[in-house]
């Protein structure tokens, strides 16, 4: 069981009221940003202060840099802002009352940024990216000044600010000799406490692909160069047990970050790592190109690609096409490819084909925020899928996956024919590393039955092997169905578009 751990917060959180020196802040005055120097977080804080002296006089240090320092104790300061904990409505409507102060001078959070350049922002000043909220207020988005093809600004997101700024942020630099050691420790610190408190295992490390150095993932990193890295390193402290999964695409090199992305995962001590598979068609060339890589990967660097099924982010009415086919085969292969990690998003297993967009209602994608017009808006609960046959296969794959899974988990496979050998035929097939009772088959390409398939026997040569197990047929009636062995193998016969099938070895 994992936790996420998030290098941002919402831009008006309690957390970010609560201590605007881990944030980066700017003044923006309608459709321009006036100020965003190093220290502006400083003004916000001033603000913040005399907002609590107003109230809690009796209570509160001499100056806003006491108030927000260290040595006053953030739950204390939290009360001082919000109130008590569980007074849900009075929190709220402080934290509004914080907001209206902050919008009346114009201060609000730099937004979090995806892709390179990053850095360099500038008010969006098109009609549409004006949105006024139910208090009236209005608000802009930002845009990066001198986009690449990933950039991306998220407005409603706050990243956390780990270094300080060159030139005092004239030029939206970073000063990456220059950490913020504080804010490291103020970010790391909570999420140890979770995880002590709870136990976790592993932490999802989210937006694990930015890395934000022009030249590149350093050689040899300090113990600042990566958040997600240091929070794992501080838990590692007291659970060595925990890991680190990174959502990272494994794009090419300077594409959603700087320099080359793996080795930018492996600088960060990530285990395992998301991947693309789920934004692929099954069987596709480019899918069978990327599951090859994917292999080399796994067995020659230090961190594991997943078999990722389906994410909630591809659970969208833009990717319909990934699933229209071949999710029996999917689930197979995450299921019985025992080296590589998978991933599967809630919803997969009766997932209805969409040849056309369903309504917004049946993507998970559309939950992730809260939108009530326009074309991602959505009305009432997430509709679950009907889709019975799917349902049923994947019962099937798992209840058979149960009865051999204290054979199978954990163990190293073994090639028979490689991602990288079935670029055409599509078929793969695999075996356990020290053990020839199973033997593995997967045919990518869903929509081409294949009627004879000859492979080479090596080391298997002389032993005999029974289907015990078909995602496409009931196992009672092709029990008897065995391997033909040829003069240079052997020949899977009749072989279904998407089908999965394993072979047990007879006596």
């Amino acid at each position: 069981v994992g936790m996420d751990v998030i290098p941002h917060t919402d831009r008006f959180s309690e957390q970010a009221l609560a201590n605007p020196q881990c944030f980066e802040w700017l003044q923006r005055i309608d459709a321009q940003i006036v100020k965003h120097t190093d220290r502006l977080h400083e003004e916000v804080q001033e603000l913040i202060f005399r907002f609590v002296r107003q109230r809690h006089y009796q209570f509160t240090p001499d100056t806003a840099a006491q108030f927000f320092s260290k040595n006053f104790p953030e739950g204390y300061r939290m009360r001082l802002l919000f109130g008590d904990p569980t007074d849900y409505t009075g929190r709220r409507r402080r934290r509004e009352e914080l907001i209206e102060l902050l919008y009346h001078y114009q201060y609000e959070t730099v937004p979090a940024t995806m892709g390179p350049p990053y850095r360099g922002l500038e008010v969006d000043g098109s009609e549409g990216a004006k949105n006024v909220d139910e208090k009236g207020r209005v608000w802009r988005d930002f845009k990066i000044t001198r986009p690449q093809k990933f950039s991306r600004v998220f407005g409603p997101l706050a990243r956390y600010k780990l270094y300080a700024n060159k030139n005092d942020n004239a030029d939206w630099e970073i000063d990456f000799d220059r950490p913020l050691k504080e804010n490291w420790e103020y970010v790391a610190g909570h999420y140890a406490e979770i995880q002590a408190d709870y136990g976790f295992d592993f932490m999802r490390g989210d937006m694990a692909h930015v890395q934000m150095r022009p030249d590149g993932p350093p050689d040899n990193p300090d113990e600042y160069y990566d958040l997600l890295s240091f929070i794992k390193r501080r838990i590692r402290q007291r659970a060595p047990y925990f890991g680190s999964f990174a959502e990272t695409f494994l794009a090419p090199s300077g594409v959603m970050a700087y320099g080359d992305e793996l080795k930018h995962l492996e600088k960060s001590e990530s285990d395992s790592t998301l991947g693309d598979l789920q934004s692929m068609v099954v069987g596709s060339d480019r899918f069978m190109e990327q599951f090859s890589l994917y292999d080399q990967i796994l067995r020659l660097r230090q961190v594991a690609p997943n078999f990722t099924i389906l994410t909630a982010d591809k659970d969208d009415p833009r990717f319909d096409e990934y699933y229209l086919a071949g999710n029996e085969i999917r689930f197979f292969i995450a299921l019985f490819l025992t080296d590589m990690p998978s991933y599967m998003a809630l919803g997969f297993e009766m997932r209805d084909p969409h040849p056309e967009a369903a309504p917004n209602e049946h993507y998970t994608k559309l939950y992730v925020f809260y939108l009530s017009e326009g074309p991602k808006k959505r009305e009432g609960a997430y509709v679950w899928g009907k889709n019975r046959s799917l349902y049923h296969t994947l019962v099937r794959i798992k209840a058979y996956s149960d009865q051999i899974i204290q054979k199978i988990q954990g163990r190293a496979t073994r090639w028979i024919v490689s991602p990288e050998s079935a670029l055409e035929d599509k078929i793969i097939i695999w075996m356990l590393a020290d053990s020839d009772e199973f033997l593995f088959v997967a045919r990518l390409n869903t929509e081409m039955p294949v009627e004879r398939y000859e492979f080479p026997a090596g080391e298997l040569t002389g032993k005999q092997y029974a289907l015990d197990f078909s995602t496409h047929t009931e196992k009672n009636d092709v029990a008897l169905n065995k391997l033909t062995e040829t003069p240079t193998g052997y020949a899977v016969w009749e072989l279904q578009g998407g089908e999965g099938r394993i072979y047990r070895l007879l006596n």
